[in-house]
């Protein structure tokens, strides 16, 4: 090489992908971070799904500048003989560095404190009307309101987990255990569990969480295959149940999000007290005694059984709006098998998300997340730029002939609705040989 460093191919890199010798490449530079796995703030899931291969653009996405200078301590003298940037990673990072120059992942504006004093007014109104009124459409409405603050406090918590809203990381992760676990009664750190996941490995059916949803919904055929989830270390089986289930998914597709809400809490609830590492776990334990300590007070108050019913009932679906959003932003897209990989971290980002248009108006009301493809090629960028780099996003992604996928609300539905009626007809193919049950077979005597 004509020089003193040492090098290694990215083949020898491949062979360092094991929990007890996970070694991955950031500019070139080979990294042994064995050890850090458990202790990265990001959760050891991310590293062990990039593990063995370079990473830098991942790197760059989710860490801010101050983060390269803990690097050192990990280098293990190796450099990456082959080591190559592609145009499309060249210029992502080229745009990447544009915007950290023009100070834009510090320049939050005032959306934190419009948004929380919003889910202030929201909580108040909605209590006041179960407390202090006695007719039932107000505490229909005061369970709708209840619905749609947990919608805006789950933005104010997703913000919160990708970069700091508040002024210290103290104040952050305070503002994240009120907001998510006292107010909503799911987990933050189920949702950076799962989160961090999901970004990583955007729409691999073995290794993002948040497409298997298995017996209820399968976006792809492919999952009838029975695959290991590597997030959750066991076989998602496509059984006799699964097959009835998904035979029918583009038709309980809107009741199943009505009331998706119970399987986060419950989820939540698994992660919280189950033997994995969880950070904060007293912290988080405690934000959800609150929720489940006022919500069932609040609920408690209603004259009726049948008022107590419809009010949660209702709060479920005004919060499924939000719910039906994430799937949309995904299920459509395109999907694949097997581990994410590091140098084609922009075209998965493409290849793996749609945009929802909407009027610039209507940004509070999704979050800013109807911009999906800017926020994870760019996740630590505040919502209130995503719609200014947007035609940035989508003239890279024309002159690198990638998708920009951009639907209304409207068509991402329609869009979603045919994935899934798509994989239902699949799945009512007998061919597959899924054994089958009594039930199955009575319902489906007919074809």
């Amino acid at each position: 090489m004509g020089d003193n460093k040492k090098y290694i191919s990215s083949d020898e890199l491949k062979k360092h992908n094991k929990s007890d010798d996970l070694w991955i490449s950031i500019q070139g530079k080979v990294y042994n971070v064995t050890d850090w796995a458990k202790d990265h703030p990001g959760g050891d899931i991310p590293l062990m799904n990039l593990a063995g291969q370079d990473v830098t653009d991942a790197f760059i996405a989710f860490h801010p500048g101050t983060a390269w200078k803990y690097l050192d301590r990990f280098f293990t003298g190796y450099y990456l003989e082959d080591f190559k940037v592609s145009e499309v990673s060249r210029d992502y990072r080229r745009l990447h560095s544009e915007f950290a120059k023009a100070g834009m992942f510090e320049k939050k504006g005032h959306g934190v404190i419009y948004s929380l004093c919003f889910v202030a007014l929201l909580l108040f109104t909605c209590v006041y009307g179960v407390l202090c009124c006695d007719g039932f459409w107000v505490h229909m409405f005061s369970g709708g309101l209840l619905g749609f603050l947990w919608m805006q406090v789950a933005y104010l918590g997703h913000d919160s987990g990708h970069y700091q809203i508040m002024t210290t990381r103290g104040f952050n992760k305070l503002a994240q255990i009120l907001t998510g676990n006292c107010l909503t009664g799911i987990s933050i750190a189920w949702w950076k569990w799962t989160h961090n996941a999901h970004h990583v490995s955007c729409n691999s059916l073995d290794y993002d969480p948040d497409l298997q949803h298995l017996p209820m919904l399968a976006v792809s055929s492919k999952l009838f295959h029975s695959l290991t989830s590597q997030f959750y270390g066991r076989k998602l089986t496509f059984d006799s149940l699964s097959r009835f289930f998904v035979s029918y998914q583009h038709i309980t597709y809107y009741p199943v999000m009505c009331v998706a809400r119970v399987n986060l809490y419950l989820q939540t609830l698994l992660l919280l007290f189950s033997k994995r590492k969880v950070p904060d776990r007293a912290l988080n334990i405690l934000g959800i005694f609150v929720f489940w300590s006022w919500f069932p007070l609040l609920v408690s108050c209603l004259p009726n059984w049948n008022e107590r019913v419809l009010f949660v009932l209702t709060s479920f679906c005004v919060c499924s709006v939000q719910h039906i959003q994430f799937t949309l932003n995904h299920f459509a897209a395109n999907v694949y098998v097997g581990a994410p990989k590091g140098n084609d971290w922009f075209e998965k980002q493409t290849s793996g998300t749609i945009d929802i248009a909407c009027s610039s108006w209507m940004d509070w009301f999704f979050g800013g997340l109807q911009f999906q493809l800017e926020h994870h090629l760019f996740p630590r960028l505040p919502r209130c730029h995503l719609r200014n780099v947007s035609p940035v996003v989508r003239e890279l992604c024309k002159k690198h002939n990638l998708p920009y996928r951009s639907l209304s609300f409207f068509e991402a539905n329609v869009w979603t609705l045919r994935t899934l009626r798509t994989a239902a007809l699949e799945a009512r193919d007998f061919s597959n040989s899924i054994p089958k049950n009594l039930l199955w077979e009575a319902v489906n005597t007919h074809g």
